[in-house]
């Protein structure tokens, strides 16, 4: 027990080999596949350079090798501000390697279901405290697909400069790294599989703490519509006092070149395939804290350490609601016939609330 915690202890910083470049949730992501090494299979999909420095995009899975399996994906640091949505996910990591040192039915969840953990889709921007990547591109209006409607002015997505922020790339341009990256991921750990979900966490957007559902594109609805309304009813059933807004991105904005929009038209055919987006509201600990107007950091993260912990408390319900979910997906998946009935639920529930 005491090496197995010693695990989680990073080396000194000079130890580490990617040419001087560490943050924390960086060394802690490192100590936790250190210290789970028997337990997670990682690997690294890409390397992005930030002048100097180098990092390596890190991906870990855990649980069942059958490529039939239910998944699930979490996703974090897209925007290198978001820092709090990648220590969720850290948090969550951590937890599960301590409970599998006791947790009998743990072993038996996952030896039907498969976790996939990338927690730093953007370790430059992270390293750097930027929302962009080292390219000045934020990620998650870097894929080819434009809105169907009006956008926000800038926030929607722009063409105009690197400079300016909500920048998707030059058009024309290859998806970065990163992007392509986490696409890559999706399509051969999560959407190759009968059903998957995915979650990916934010922060920075409203008093409340949203997930958010394709599309960001478009106010048509997803043909997945059923199967998410399925999740939100058995959420509310499992978790009755929980205050996510749960509802399409749409309801709230449109953007261009939303990831997730991409990765779920990209789902084959036949597949059920759930990405959410958990954005955490973050003017909330503003409201608490108004000092943190002054930091880029507080716009974005709890600064109290016990907001923090709270944060962490409050969400890791969710996590584990989702990988539950993902393992008791045939007794929850909409049949045929009752898909059309819940289509019409779920339109009555979220058509009211479109701009």
């Amino acid at each position: 027990m005491d090496s197995f915690h010693r695990a989680f202890d990073p080396p000194p910083l000079a130890a580490t080999p990617e040419s001087g470049a560490t943050f924390d949730e960086h060394e802690e992501l490192k100590a936790i596949l250190r210290a789970g090494s028997a337990l997670f299979d990682s690997q690294t999909v890409g390397r992005i350079t930030a002048g100097a420095r180098s990092f390596p995009l890190l991906v870990a899975s855990i649980g069942s090798r059958d490529p039939l399996a239910p998944a699930v994906g979490f996703f974090g640091g897209i925007h290198g501000l978001e820092r709090i949505g990648t220590q969720l996910i850290l948090a969550y990591m951590r937890a599960l390697l301590f409970r599998l040192e006791w947790d009998g039915l743990l072993h038996l969840q996952l030896q039907k279901v498969k976790l996939v953990f990338m927690p730093i889709v953007n370790p430059g921007g992270m390293w750097a405290h930027t929302r962009a990547n080292p390219q000045g591109v934020d990620l998650m209006r870097n894929a080819p697909q434009k809105a169907e409607s009006g956008v926000p002015f800038l926030a929607g997505g722009q063409t105009l400069s690197a400079l300016l922020p909500w920048y998707c790339g030059r058009p024309g341009a290859p998806m970065e790294t990163e992007s392509t990256a986490l696409l890559q991921v999706v399509h051969e750990q999560l959407a190759s599989r009968p059903f998957s979900l995915a979650l990916d966490c934010h922060s920075g957007y409203g008093f409340d703490d949203s997930l958010w559902f394709p599309y960001a594109k478009t106010r048509r609805l997803m043909a997945n519509l059923p199967e998410m309304f399925a999740l939100k009813t058995m959420l509310e059933q499992s978790h009755p006092h929980h205050d996510y807004r749960f509802e399409p991105q749409s309801n709230q904005y449109l953007l261009h070149g939303d990831l997730w929009d991409r990765a779920y038209d990209h789902a084959p055919a036949g597949h059920v395939f759930l990405p959410m987006t958990l954005e955490l509201g973050s003017w909330l600990w503003i409201r608490k804290n108004p000092r943190q107007l002054f930091s880029r950091h507080g716009i974005f993260n709890p600064i109290k350490v016990h907001r923090t912990k709270r944060v962490l408390r409050r969400h890791a319900d969710l996590l584990d609601f989702l990988a539950r979910a993902a393992f008791a997906a045939p007794n929850w998946l909409p049949p045929a016939e009752r898909r059309a009935q819940l289509t019409k639920l779920a339109m009555a529930y979220w058509r009211p609330r479109r701009v």
